[in-house]
């Protein structure tokens, strides 16, 4: 409970703190009448009590009442016409789920969304906005932090704004006395200050300067928006430890123990972020994980302009090729020509922001940001006005405007071509920023690569890459090598020269890599290199094999690994059933390919094991797909398998998991 409240009157040690003393005549006084006498002291004692303690609630309702003018509108348009809209007239409610496993992902966006669009609705546990701290039935551990995640410009931002509408407007969450919203973009402002937690708070909220907030009388509720757009260095490994709201410590140290809950550990903590950069907050810092999804319509005219003319595009590159070419004549439609001098000039810039930006993993731009690429930012604001599906301004709730691609992709299509570009024209690689490079470029000198070797450099790049925040930039390049996509940009970018270019040496390349016993993950990028690349030879050798009579009793290479994996990933068929006994033979005993297809087998609904003669080190392998993705099996068989007690003890671990939502076992 909060300690006693500090009068606005004189010490009760000072006799002036007290009612005028009341004086007795001589002689006895009878109970009743000393009780009556009592009972007057302590009633002017409650009013001057009642009078103070009114502080707080009033403070309470100033700071509702400020939040729910601050979140009640939208506004959309450029800064020069931003149209107000109430929230509550146009807001829809997002599709949120509990994720499967409760574990964080780094797995890229793009290929989030393509695992997701083979799941079932019925594998989801659907949670109401308001609801994102309250138990399932089944959970007994109380919510303290939630982590959403969901890719760019799904609505995670205005959900935190609807949240604290709803909260501010006295419908939901009222047992939530304060809610702080604090977005990252705001606090990247303030990264190399050192100040405590109370005073950031007074900073951004003045009016809960008379609040008592570590008194535990209060429950509040921080929301950190946007941990992609984070510029701070979050140590989560630190030893540093942080509990007094008083203390003043750097912003990377205050927020790690408020996640970690050694700051305010009775507060509740909402972080939103895009999956990409979901992994910077370990798991036992979570106690939920929830997923963002809508219905995507953004390339609906896209494809339909390209069906209708015969020209589907078969790669990704083709496809945000076809998407940056359509925006850029949409915005001819806005006057833009008018308001942009050069087309041209502006998307290169925008690319070499993308690229610059992408390295070094930072997803939200400010004003120096763009200054450094040489972009205008008055123009800037018009081009993000007009194009504002490739690249969008926004204003932050409490401080100036940010910049950003709504979509991750984008900017990462963007970064490949000015990557492209830099080779074409001034043969640059972009990777090398060394200072001799710096020098050969101010005196125009032409620069010894090819571009096999900004490929090669890119392959390597990527592979290094912890997050795989390059896989997709590596996709978009290698596929802007090809003619065709070329051509595509000949008429929107006048001057990037053509370059004609032999492809098997990055195709050797690139399999050369497959067979060096990468992950799983990048192995199967490595393969849609190669379809950007329109090479599937490799492919078409395991397709053969899938169907020949003697699977199982081949010895397959690290490399003819990786493809089945990636064949039987993108076959809805294996996903549906996978029969491991096809795999199990002279060659590949079952332990060997529960190891090799783990990435296979968490994607499977029905998985078939009889007869397979399991070990337990095959018992390690299955368990162990089966943790990362526990909701997604129905059906197991391992029937006739002599599997040992310490086998049987780990597949009971995943039966006990509260998200297993198996069927049937055998």
């Amino acid at each position: 409970m909060r300690s006693d409240p500090e009068f606005s009157c004189v010490s009760m040690k000072s006799d002036a703190s007290m009612p005028h003393p009341l004086h007795f005549n001589s002689g006895y006084t009878r109970p009743d009448v000393r009780y009556k006498i009592y009972f007057k002291i302590i009633c002017q004692f409650n009013v001057r009590l009642f009078f103070n303690d009114s502080k707080p609630h009033e403070v309470l309702r100033t700071f509702k009442s400020n939040l729910r003018k601050k979140f009640e509108c939208l506004c959309e348009g450029t800064s020069d016409e931003r149209n107000p809209t109430l929230l509550n007239e146009i807001y829809t409610e997002l599709y949120i789920t509990e994720s499967e496993s409760g574990e964080i992902s780094n797995e890229h966006e793009v290929r989030q969304i393509e695992t997701q669009s083979r799941r079932t609705a019925t594998e989801d546990t659907p949670i109401k906005c308001n609801d994102i701290f309250k138990a399932l039935p089944a959970q007994d551990k109380p919510i303290r932090s939630v982590l959403t995640k969901g890719v760019a410009g799904i609505g995670k931002t205005v959900s935190v704004q609807k949240f604290i509408l709803d909260w501010a407007e006295g419908k939901e969450n009222q047992d939530v006395h304060l809610i702080f919203p604090l977005p990252f973009r705001e606090i990247n402002l303030m990264k190399n200050q050192t100040l405590s937690l109370l005073h950031l708070l007074h900073l951004f909220f003045p009016e809960t300067k008379e609040l008592e907030i570590s008194s535990g009388e209060y429950k509040v509720l921080f929301i950190f928006d946007g941990l992609d757009e984070c510029r701070v260095s979050l140590d989560f490994h630190s030893s540093v430890r942080l509990c007094d709201v008083s203390e003043s410590a750097s912003v990377d140290v205050m927020l790690t123990n408020l996640m970690k809950g050694n700051l305010l550990p009775s507060a509740l903590i909402w972080i939103t972020s895009r999956p990409a950069a979901a992994d910077l907050i370990p798991s036992e810092c979570v106690d939920r994980v929830t997923e963002c999804w809508i219905s995507a319509t953004v390339l609906e005219r896209m494809l339909s302009e390209a069906e209708s003319e015969g020209e589907i595009p078969k790669t990704l590159t083709q496809m945000y090729t076809h998407f940056l070419i359509i925006q850029t004549n949409i915005k001819h439609q806005k006057d833009y020509e008018k308001k942009v001098k050069n087309d041209e000039d502006m998307i290169f810039k925008l690319a070499k922001l993308s690229f610059e930006q992408l390295v070094k993993g930072n997803l939200i731009f400010y004003d120096e940001d763009l200054r450094e690429c040489g972009i205008d930012v008055a123009e800037a604001s018009v081009y993000s006005g007009l194009c504002t599906q490739i690249f969008r301004e926004e204003f932050g709730l409490y401080q100036g405007k940010v910049y950003c691609f709504v979509h991750l992709s984008i900017q990462e299509h963007l970064a490949a071509l000015y990557a492209h570009i830099s080779f074409t024209n001034n043969k640059r690689n972009v990777f090398d920023q060394s200072p001799e490079m710096a020098v050969k470029q101010t005196k125009n000198e032409k620069l010894p690569v090819s571009l096999s070797e900004l490929h090669q450099r890119a392959v390597d790049e990527a592979l290094q890459s912890k997050n795989g925040h390059l896989d997709l930039f590596l996709r978009f390049l290698l596929g802007l090598s090809l003619e065709s996509n070329q051509i595509l940009l000949q008429d929107l970018l006048t001057h990037m020269r053509r370059c004609s270019y032999k492809k098997e040496d990055i195709v050797k390349y690139i399999k050369q890599k497959i067979s060096e016993n990468l992950s799983p993950e990048k192995s199967i990028n490595l393969f849609h290199c190669l379809n950007e690349l329109d090479d599937d030879s490799l492919l078409q050798e395991i397709q053969h094999y899938v169907k020949s009579e003697s699977v199982g009793r081949s010895k397959l290479s690290s490399s003819q690994w990786s493809a089945l994996v990636f064949v039987l990933l993108m076959s809805d068929q294996y996903l549906d059933e996978l029969d491991l006994n096809k795999f199990i033979g002279d060659k590949n005993t079952a332990d060997e390919v529960l190891v090799k297809l783990k990435l296979v087998i968490k994607e499977s609904r029905k998985l078939k094991l009889s007869q397979c003669k399991i070990t337990d080190e095959g018992c390690v392998a299955l368990t162990s797909a089966l943790r990362s993705n526990p909701s997604h099996l129905r059906h197991l068989d391992l029937s006739d398998n002599n599997v040992g007690d310490s086998g049987v003890k780990l597949i009971s671990t995943v039966l006990e998991n509260p998200h297993c939502k198996l069927e049937t076992l055998k």
